[in-house]
């Protein structure tokens, strides 16, 4: 799902992960750090890899040694926004910027 860009993508996080099937661990930065998201993780099984997030009043556990292999997808997305077209969103359609990304990655994907 491609959000408005000045909205944030932990509000769509449990939607775009419920139809998939669960996995062992879910990594995710401090942006996702909501009791919301680590219950709907934990109800399936799924051990959340989130940092607390400075504002939390209740620190939740998470494994640091897992948390640091999250940079593989970090640097995936660093590949697409090489494309300033990606990185600055300059499509005000959603089918126009998807379509953007999909060429991003495939031409990414084909060079490496």
């Amino acid at each position: 799902r491609i959000t408005p860009g000045q909205r944030g993508d932990a509000p769509v996080a449990i939607p775009l992960l419920a139809p998939l099937p669960p996995s062992r661990l879910c990594a995710a930065d401090a942006a996702y750090d909501s009791n919301a998201l680590r219950d709907f993780l934990i109800g399936r099984g799924t051990e959340p890899v989130i940092p607390n997030n400075p504002t939390r009043k209740r620190v939740q556990p998470f494994d640091p040694v897992a948390y640091k292999r999250r940079n593989i997808i970090e640097r995936a997305f660093c590949r697409l926004k090489d494309w300033r077209r990606v990185a600055t969103r300059y499509d005000k359609l959603r089918l126009n910027f998807e379509a953007t990304c999909y060429i991003a990655a495939l031409v990414t994907w084909w060079i490496d």
